[in-house]
């Protein structure tokens, strides 16, 4: 089993930075594929980033070159950097856990385990 709480969301201000942090518990997390999702008001939740126990790291294509994933495996803990925030990142972020998706696609994952969500905001 697989537990997973976030942290660091918050209201920013256009082309601000921001930084939110999952830490898990559980026997497991090597095993798992950590990412983000976010839902947005009104908007299905969708594929942020994601990040495998190598380090192989994939990125939506609304984030990439603005967005940095990264984990710590000895600390149990997956972050993410967010730069050059606007108003369309506005949503509810997630951190999840699984195994990897079929063929890698992972604007078509389904990670069994989540966080409870944290806001982020961004005012124009």
């Amino acid at each position: 089993q697989v537990q997973l709480v976030e942290s660091g969301g918050g209201l920013v201000q256009t082309g601000d930075s921001l930084r939110l942090s999952c830490a898990s518990t559980g026997t497991t997390f090597s095993s798992y594929v950590m990412g983000w999702f976010r839902q947005a008001p009104g908007k299905e939740r969708e594929f942020v980033a994601a990040i495998t126990w190598g380090a192989t790291i994939y990125y939506a294509d609304s984030v990439q070159g603005r967005f940095t994933i990264s984990r710590d495996n000895a600390k149990n803990t997956v972050s993410l950097h967010m730069n050059s925030l606007n108003p369309d990142d506005t949503a509810v972020y997630y951190c999840a856990a699984g195994l990897a998706p079929p063929g890698g696609n992972y604007s078509r994952w389904r990670p069994p385990y989540w966080g409870q969500g944290t806001q982020v905001t961004v005012s124009s």
